[in-house]
């Protein structure tokens, strides 16, 4: 009977150390919250910057590969008006020009590919230094990523103040 006390007690004060344990941590920046990370970089200054950019520059492409496509039209019209012995020297150009087109399309698509990606590394890795300066500053100790949850009370969604802190250094037009 006395040892049952003795057992009763010492899962009673283990108990309460646990609880007690999950309190203290919770008071002592066991904070919890979590950020829509596709809102935050969409809605970051930076991004959208960024976008304006790569539009200028797509654009770009888009007018240099249309002059080289009219190009290739115009040498394929005067082809049937030429001889015979002056078609195939204007086919074989035809033909190179093609070809450069096809890799200067090829290139250009690499480089725009290359250069977003680019980006949107160096974005994504100042979004996350901003939300461990925010999770700092503000004493939490845990700050996930929407995606990964199954569920999330709204009064954790940090999104919002996150998203001050973001394009609080945001330069004035």
């Amino acid at each position: 009977m006395k040892a049952l006390r003795i057992g009763i007690v010492v899962s009673l004060v283990f108990f309460c150390m646990c609880v007690g344990s999950a309190v203290y941590a919770q008071k002592e920046g066991g904070k919890i919250g979590y950020v829509d990370l596709s809102r935050l970089f969409d809605e970051y200054h930076k991004t959208k910057d960024y976008d304006k950019v790569l539009e200028a520059e797509h654009k770009k492409y888009e007018e240099d590969s249309k002059a080289k496509i009219e190009k290739i039209r115009d040498e394929q019209g005067k082809l049937a008006l030429l001889q015979e012995d002056k078609k195939a020297a204007l086919e074989g150009e035809v033909e190179a020009m093609k070809a450069e087109l096809l890799e200067f399309d090829r290139q250009k698509k690499t480089d725009l590919t290359k250069d977003r990606n680019e980006k949107i590394r160096e974005i994504l890795l100042e979004i996350e230094k901003i939300v461990s300066n925010f999770a700092e500053q503000n004493n939490y100790s845990i700050i996930l990523n929407d995606r990964v949850l199954i569920y999330g009370h709204p009064s954790y969604d940090l999104t919002e103040d996150v998203l001050k802190s973001l394009n609080v250094e945001k330069p004035k037009k």
